[in-house]
């Protein structure tokens, strides 16, 4: 049984996949550059507060998630999905060319512009990205297609969200941002060049030019099959969870350890390391099956492992000086609350991953690509109500830790909810994905 990065060797997977990483990779490479930009030399730019800026920009890369989710499913189930990928990576090159003039003509409306269509840049490549997997692989390769998927989709986060702060911190930071963009971009157009065809589902489909009627067409779409459903409700839950650790991690490097960036980066680097071992685990554990037992199991370690974490956490240092990491490091109960953010990750792999297989294979192949839209309005959605939730608990005097606990209780109860509605993620047995196979040759 061959593992699955035989894929990796696969001209009907590498392609894709390099696209889909440089892609992610960008996204979160302009994006933190531009925070950090804007932060350290607000000023120069902007009367505006940074921290009002960084949530600004933030809100505006999310929009188009809500504004043309449902048109980008549309266009995924009537054309070719390899010939969109290769166009939305041309229109990735032209706004890294927008956002150079932008940092050129020293134009914030540019630069923010810039943000919003990149944003919808991966909005619209979204329900290529998942759609277009069933249409190449065999049915026992989608469990490990889907984890490399995920391991790569967050380890691009973190390469690209540590690669826009550094060139954001060099000598003529602009310039190096632009030119890191555009050589990325390029590398990703190139990479889609090698895309097989992924012919149109549904080529008569008439495409609905108002995007929130063709929203809530999607959504009762979505709603058509309660198993497809429920999974698009768990997937959007997972990213809620795994959003709002990953925005407290600043937070928690320097008012709960007591670090400074070389924290951050520390506790980003061992969220990604779980999260992409757990995805890649769950083709062993599955034996190349629908093993949806593997959900629950995630689950129930997300919670356990996030409220260790809050558990293991130590007291604030009263000290006002960042403290070196080897200090970090020999704090009493730190090496436990990160061994716990490991294991959280590895859980959230192992949830993620048979979410996003089932919501595949149980998908109509005509309309596929329209549930996918489906998911990113609600993954959208769920992460803008826990970026405000959590907002309101630390304004009014919730510490980190204790946000950490509430997660994890409230997890437990969107994993209850999951198991009532759908008790086959509590049968040990798994099946085979039953999907179409691939649509190419190796």
């Amino acid at each position: 049984m061959p593992s699955q990065f035989h894929l990796l060797g696969k001209r009907r997977f590498l392609p894709f996949f390099g696209t889909q990483f440089l892609g992610a990779f960008n996204d979160n490479l302009f994006k933190n550059a531009l925070v950090v930009v804007l932060t350290f030399q607000a000023a120069s730019w902007t009367t505006l507060d940074p921290s009002l800026l960084a949530n600004l920009a933030a809100g505006i890369f999310i929009l188009p998630f809500f504004l043309f989710s449902a048109t980008a499913g549309q266009l995924a189930d009537k054309y070719d999905k390899a010939a969109l990928a290769r166009l939305v990576k041309l229109l990735e090159i032209a706004i890294m060319g927008l956002a150079a003039l932008g940092f050129a003509l020293h134009s914030l409306p540019l630069l923010l512009t810039a943000l919003f269509l990149l944003g919808g840049h991966s909005t619209l490549f979204g329900p290529v990205k998942y759609a277009i997997l069933p249409q190449h692989l065999h049915p026992q390769e989608l469990i490990g297609g889907n984890a490399l998927v995920e391991a790569a989709t967050f380890a691009a986060i973190l390469l690209g969200t540590l690669a826009g702060g550094l060139l954001a911190g060099l000598g003529n930071a602009p310039g190096w941002i632009s030119l890191g963009g555009l050589l990325v971009a390029l590398a990703g157009y190139l990479a889609s060049r090698g895309i097989p065809a992924a012919p149109a589902p549904a080529p008569e489909l008439q495409l609905n030019p108002n995007p929130l009627v063709e929203t809530w067409r999607n959504l009762r779409l979505a709603r058509q099959d309660p198993s497809v459903f429920q999974a698009l409700l768990a997937i959007s839950w997972f990213w809620l969870f795994g959003a709002l650790f990953l925005a407290q991690f600043p937070a928690y490097a320097r008012h709960v350890l007591g670090g400074d960036e070389t924290s951050v980066t520390l506790l980003l680097g061992i969220f990604t390391m779980g999260i992409g071992g757990g995805s890649l685990l769950c083709e062993r554990l599955s034996r190349q099956r629908l093993a949806l037992w593997l959900v629950p199991l995630g689950g129930i370690g997300m919670s356990l492992f996030g409220a260790f974490i809050a558990l293991a956490s130590p007291a604030p240092p009263a000290i006002t000086n960042a403290l070196p990491l080897s200090a970090i490091l020999t704090t009493p109960g730190v090496p436990w609350a990160l061994l716990a953010l490991l294991l959280l990750g590895i859980s959230g792999g192992l949830f993620i991953v048979p979410l996003y297989a089932l919501m595949q294979v149980r998908s109509a192949p005509a309309q596929r690509a329209r549930i996918v839209a489906a998911n990113n309005i609600l993954n959208a959605l769920f992460m803008v109500v826990g970026a405000l939730g959590a907002g309101a608990l630390l304004s009014n005097g919730l510490s980190i830790p204790a946000l950490f606990a509430a997660a994890a209780a409230l997890n437990i109860l969107a994993l209850a909810h999951l198991c009532w509605h759908q008790p086959e993620y509590l049968q040990r047995s798994s099946s085979p994905p039953a999907t179409t196979g691939p649509a190419s040759g190796d």
